[in-house]
């Protein structure tokens, strides 16, 4: 590996997180195009060193590329959600079977779970909603499995670019924070099967409410291109 090679690889690394992070936040919105020379140029780095970002994100499926329109930020649909969610069962039960009672992680969940409902109950469901991600990251940290731990932040970043398809995620929010101390009372006396269950239970509600929430979405869109389309059929009509 050469010198060049070698300072290439952290930089690439570092702006492929920054990016990550954007989409994450919600700087860039699903289905929008990147512009190339604009994010080149905030982050000051070469077109160049962007494309290879572009490749690495568009082969986590973060991005997706269009020959000859350019690149776009993924949309997960409602096939990829339930793929999503097939992900996070297997994860997150595999984390809740390695749970034993005073794993320092059960600590830090108890922590987040009471942030998460102060914010709930003060109506920032910003803050509680980036908390309540925090919360089911942490559970897989229970396997103290770093790979593993890598896999589910990659399923949470695509999990928020569903949510940022959607108008108000503040109920899909509640369905989880208003279970997450249950689940971690039952962990921290060792209740396993019951943890379980309810884990379960949890994740099939909140898949359901998710898939939900995207057909409204279709729906409402498909409403819309309905009307615009009646509204510029009236004015041909009137021009005629």
């Amino acid at each position: 590996m050469t010198a060049v090679e070698a300072d290439a690889e952290p930089l690439t690394a570092k702006v492929t997180a920054r990016i990550r992070t954007m989409l994450i936040e919600g700087r860039f919105a699903p289905g929008e195009k990147l512009c190339e020379q604009e994010i080149a140029t905030e982050l000051e780095i070469s077109r160049n060193t962007l494309r290879e970002v572009f490749r690495l994100l568009t082969s986590q499926g973060l991005l997706t590329h269009i020959p000859n329109r350019g690149v776009f930020v993924a949309a997960p649909d409602e096939a990829m959600v339930m793929d999503i969610y097939r992900v996070r069962g297997v994860l997150q039960k595999a984390a809740v079977s390695a749970a034993t009672p005073g794993h320092p992680v059960l600590a830090r969940m108890g922590a987040l779970a009471n942030e998460a409902d102060a914010a709930r109950k003060a109506g920032d469901w910003k803050r509680a909603g980036a908390i309540n991600w925090e919360f089911h990251r942490a559970m897989v940290e229970l396997c103290d499995s770093p790979k593993l731990s890598v896999c589910f932040d990659q399923v949470l970043t695509e999990l928020r670019l569903v949510f940022h398809q959607l108008e108000d995620t503040a109920h899909l929010h509640q369905l989880s924070i208003e279970r997450n101390t249950s689940l971690i009372a039952l962990l921290q006396v060792g209740n396993i099967g019951e943890a379980t269950h309810q884990l379960e239970a949890d994740l099939l509600k909140s898949e359901r409410a998710v898939l939900a929430a995207l057909q409204r979405r279709k729906r409402k869109r498909s409403e819309r291109a309905c009307l615009d389309s009646m509204g510029r059929s009236s004015t041909r009509t009137a021009q005629l």
